[in-house]
């Protein structure tokens, strides 16, 4: 019996936690994939036949998948579960246009810690950033590192920092900044934490923090706030300023307005 749940949807991404409980030492059926994807372990384990050859799945190995490709299963372990990555084909040519995509992955402890985490963002109401930056460094880290130039990072980095500050259209999500600088999402995720010194989800959060701050001490209401700062609702806004201030919009607005 096989269940699965989904945890994040957005236009280029959906992340699902599968749970899977068949008992059988034989191959499946063959299984055509229906889309591009990543396919994680987080207990227990498979077998997997596919165009990597024959692999025993495990929370120390992962695979992608392409559409069309056969995939065969067994399950002598008697069950598991899993963390599945659909994602859209434009977000996979982003991902992968300068570098080849692996059949397998080797899942050491920095791709575990990423995993970990994308699942902590997909719980949280921020797809475009929180999510997409999750999921991007942990499809580039399970495949490898893509070629870059630090002279090019430097000037990638500072557009995209000025495009988050300025509010572009473009910089409503990774995603979508990342095509409009012509890179792709997880080189540029990657730039500017080692350039900046934070993910970009943070800084974007930094700045929105600030113009809350801005805001709160002109007497804006917390629903107000919210609406125009692009927070998913109230209880949103409360998380991300408390994150960063260590207290509540309610009592920071009291401190700006009251001294």
């Amino acid at each position: 019996m096989r269940t699965s749940t989904l945890l994040a949807r957005h236009p280029d991404f959906r992340v699902r936690a599968v749970c899977c409980r068949d008992d059988h030492t034989g191959w499946s059926a063959p299984e055509p994939s229906r889309a591009y994807g990543m396919v994680l372990t987080r207990r227990g384990g498979f077998r997997l036949r596919g165009r990597g050859g024959e692999e025993f799945v495990d929370p120390t190995v992962g695979y992608l998948t392409v559409p069309g490709e056969e995939q065969r299963f067994a399950h002598p372990a008697g069950g598991d579960d899993c963390t599945s990555l659909h994602l859209s084909p434009r977000l996979w040519r982003d991902l992968f246009a300068d570098r080849p995509a692996p059949a397998v992955v080797h899942v050491d402890a920095r791709v575990d810690l990423a995993h970990r985490l994308l699942l902590r963002a997909a719980a949280r109401p921020d797809p475009d950033f929180a999510a997409a930056e999750r999921l991007v460094r942990l499809v580039g880290a399970a495949a490898g590192p893509a070629p870059g130039s630090p002279g090019r990072d430097r000037l990638l980095v500072a557009a995209a920092r000025a495009a988050v500050r300025d509010g572009a259209p473009e910089a409503a999500g990774l995603l979508p900044l990342a095509r409009a600088l012509g890179v792709s999402p997880y080189r540029l995720s990657r730039s500017f934490q080692a350039l900046v010194g934070v993910p970009l989800t943070r800084y974007r959060n930094r700045l929105r923090v600030g113009r809350t701050l801005d805001l709160l001490a002109g007497g804006a209401d917390l629903a107000t706030v919210a609406a125009e700062l692009g927070f998913a609702d109230q209880a949103h806004l409360t998380r991300t300023v408390r994150a960063h201030l260590g207290q509540t919009p309610g009592r920071l607005r009291r401190l700006l307005r009251d001294g």
